[in-house]
């Protein structure tokens, strides 16, 4: 563990640098004017110092980029960037090579020290050879069985023992075949242990593994061949 705090930016389509780096609290900077207007603070000679106090650290919202440069040191997770488009990656890229950020009306802001960034992509695009380059890259196994098995007693402790590695049986079999366009994760197994759990199931039947297929494939195609076997691994 590196003990340090951790500042998260979920990424996704549309998302560009104002959403990562930080706004101004707008309705805030307006209370702030009508309050020097009613104390008489805002006259002809003063109206520049005015909109001046407009652009305070107390108005700046910091998005998660500038609070992990400000947080110095810490840990900036980056989640899914895959999703955001060429331009946020491009702009990811500069920020996380000076590891700082300039804003028109304050400065500056430089990390004293420059955080852990983690980036996760799910490989829906291709990232960038030039961010990849920047990066050491590691690809993450699914977990064997007696691994899966205990993330899911963590995590959804409701599921009963028998059903919980059941579950993870059917799941890590479906993983090795290579049919399948989108073969299921930990989510999906997580999703699909409590969806049969909330049927009342004690053990994996064919009805209720069709009724809850929705919670462990994605695709329809994929969805006919785990029917199919699933009917076989039941049936066997």
């Amino acid at each position: 563990s590196l003990d340090l705090p951790l500042v998260r930016l979920q990424c996704y389509e549309g998302i560009d640098a104002t959403q990562a780096l930080y706004d101004w609290d707008f309705p805030r900077q307006i209370l702030h004017l009508r309050a020097l207007e009613a104390t008489g603070g805002v006259g002809p000679t003063d109206v520049e110092e005015a909109e001046k106090s407009l652009y305070d650290d107390r108005f700046l919202l910091a998005r998660p980029v500038l609070q992990a440069l400000q947080a110095s040191p810490a840990v900036l997770l980056v989640d899914e960037v895959d999703r955001a488009d060429d331009e946020f990656e491009a702009f990811l890229l500069e920020v996380l090579s000076t590891y700082q950020v300039s804003i028109p009306e304050l400065g500056t802001v430089r990390a004293a020290t420059p955080p852990v960034v983690v980036l996760t992509s799910n490989r829906t695009r291709e990232l960038h050879d030039a961010l990849k380059r920047r990066c050491l890259y590691h690809w993450i196994e699914h977990p064997g069985l007696e691994r899966e098995v205990e993330i899911l007693r963590s995590r959804a402790p409701e599921v009963s023992e028998g059903l919980r590695r059941q579950v993870v049986e059917v799941v890590q079999r479906l993983r090795d075949r290579d049919d399948l366009q989108k073969p299921p994760g930990v989510a999906e197994t997580l999703d699909w242990a409590r969806a049969l759990q909330h049927l009342g199931s004690a053990e994996i039947d064919l009805a209720a593994a069709s009724a809850t297929l929705g919670a462990l494939v994605k695709y329809r195609e994929d969805a006919e061949r785990v029917r199919q076997a699933l009917d076989q691994m039941l049936r066997a």
